[in-house]
């Protein structure tokens, strides 16, 4: 038997969150090749993508409704169960449906994952939460480098070997894991009641996690024709049954830092996935390789987040986050030099870097008595928020930008390929590329030189996101500095 140790159990954590940004990496790698051998269409790979996010937020929710009684052992167990058996489907998949629930296994896996490694890190330290969020949540850009790294040396070895490559560190989590003693939560060890956590995320709370959860599942599992209707109904009825049980909306913080977590993943996981893309007409096959750069940058920088945070504070360093990030993807969309896009990638980088952890640690030093619950609800909410709205947005800022761009260059040329759609923001136009097809090789240039120059001419409009944010910073920032300072919540006196 090993011997228990706080180092160790980090370090297992700290890998577990790594075989996430694995899956995530091999999945987003090859999916032009699952494209090509099973013959599905862009508008499955966009499904692909979805089911590979929300189921993340089902399990990360409801596990930390009910982690402190069954235990964060037997989650762990269940997360690396999902990694095994999502990667033998993955192998065995012969269609879309099978990949389609391979995907969604995996997910779920995920979201178990961070609904144990967060809280356990936040509990073993308790006195420097932010710091050590941060160091932990470097296993995600570290992943993604490795992974990205593993995956291109592979060459032209076929998928099914490069998705193995998800085994190396979900079997060194699980033997690192399976071993160690967890800490009780702070909350339960303070002993604020079970009803107190729930609180503090209200029917306020309950109805922004329920209502992304409930659009998402009507329109990606059911094929439902209105999601936000359906899933604003499912939500209310949720939020009035919570109500009920706690008689109070939630903390006003709490559910204001909610509402910033769908820009923020936005910023950050949402334009990440465009990175390659975006940089497409430039870089050409080399994108990917702006990914996995910013990757290391960000993994070093968490690493080293303690003196940064402790100098700042962490609405400090939220708040200056967002500027440089908003800066950077400003100089991104101009950008038409290799030398160019990696300065510009360098900086958005810098500020997206300490985000996701920052805000978390931020939830678990301002809302300790919500424990498990309210910092695995922001990052539900920011998994989701980022596959419902934030997604969306994005899509719909680059068929705007299509759209003017190509009535402005070839009006006639526009009026042959773009068709009406509709989707959850309402009705736009969009290039029907059946049509693209039949144009004469000089239109077909045109349309794909204005769908080239709209990926990148479309980040100067997602700044928007990291300057809404730097707006709600300053604010808290002068706010807490008028009741004397930012300070940590001890639970302890509660």
């Amino acid at each position: 038997m090993i011997k228990s140790s706080p180092v160790v159990l980090f370090v297992g954590c700290w890998i577990a969150l790594i075989t996430t940004s694995f899956g995530f990496l091999l999945r987003a790698f090859l999916m032009d090749t699952w494209a090509a051998e099973f013959h599905f269409s862009e508008t499955q790979k966009g499904e692909l993508f979805g089911v590979g996010l929300w189921p993340f937020a089902i399990s990360i929710v409801l596990f930390s409704l009910v982690i402190d009684k069954i235990g964060y052992k037997t989650a762990m167990i269940f997360g690396f169960a999902c990694h095994i058996i999502s990667l033998v489907m993955t192998l065995m998949a012969k269609d879309y449906n099978g990949l389609y629930w391979a995907n969604f296994v995996v997910a779920l896996g995920n979201g178990t994952v961070e609904a144990y490694i967060n809280p356990v890190v936040a509990t073993q330290f308790s006195k420097d939460k932010v710091r050590w969020l941060n160091v932990l949540h470097a296993g995600w850009p570290a992943g993604l480098a490795i992974a990205g790294v593993l995956a291109l040396l592979m060459g032209d070895a076929n998928w099914h070997t490069k998705m193995l490559l998800l085994l190396i560190p979900a079997i060194a989590y699980f033997v690192i894991l399976i071993f160690q003693k967890f800490p009780v939560n702070e909350r339960v060890a303070a002993g604020v009641p079970y009803k107190d956590m729930l609180k503090e995320v209200g029917a306020l709370g309950a109805f922004i996690i329920t209502w992304l959860i409930a659009v998402e599942m009507a329109r990606s599992a059911f094929g439902d024709p209105s999601p936000l209707r359906d899933g604003t109904i499912v939500a209310a009825i949720v939020a009035i049954a919570f109500f009920g049980l706690v008689r109070t909306l939630g903390r006003p913080f709490f559910i204001l830092l909610l509402l910033v977590m769908v820009p923020l993943a936005t910023t950050e996981l949402g334009v990440d996935s465009w990175v390659t893309g975006l940089m497409q007409p430039v870089l050409g096959n080399n994108g990917v390789w702006v990914l996995i750069y910013t990757s290391v940058l960000m993994m070093v920088l968490r690493l080293c987040a303690g003196f940064i945070v402790h100098r700042l504070s962490p609405l400090g360093t939220l708040a200056i986050c967002s500027g440089t990030a908003a800066t950077g993807l400003f100089l991104l969309s101009g950008a038409t030099t290799g030398a160019f896009i990696f300065g510009a990638a360098t900086l958005y980088a810098v500020g997206k870097t300490f985000f996701w952890p920052t805000m978390l640690g931020l939830v678990t030093e301002q809302c300790p008595k919500g424990g498990a619950l309210t910092l695995n609800a922001t990052g539900g909410v920011g998994m989701l928020g980022v596959g419902v709205l934030g997604a969306m947005f994005l899509g719909n800022i680059q068929d705007t930008t299509i759209d003017k761009t190509l009535l402005e260059k070839a009006p006639k040329v526009h009026q042959e390929v773009m068709i009406e759609k509709t989707g959850l923001l309402g009705s736009y136009k969009a290039v029907d590329d059946t049509k693209v097809k039949a144009l004469p090789e000089a239109d077909q240039k045109i349309v794909s030189e204005v769908q080239a120059g709209s990926k990148q001419l479309a980040l100067t409009r997602v700044t928007i996101f990291p300057l809404l944010m730097l707006v709600v910073y300053l604010g808290l920032i002068f706010y807490f500095k008028s009741k004397g300072g930012y300070k940590p919540v001890d639970v302890g006196q509660h």
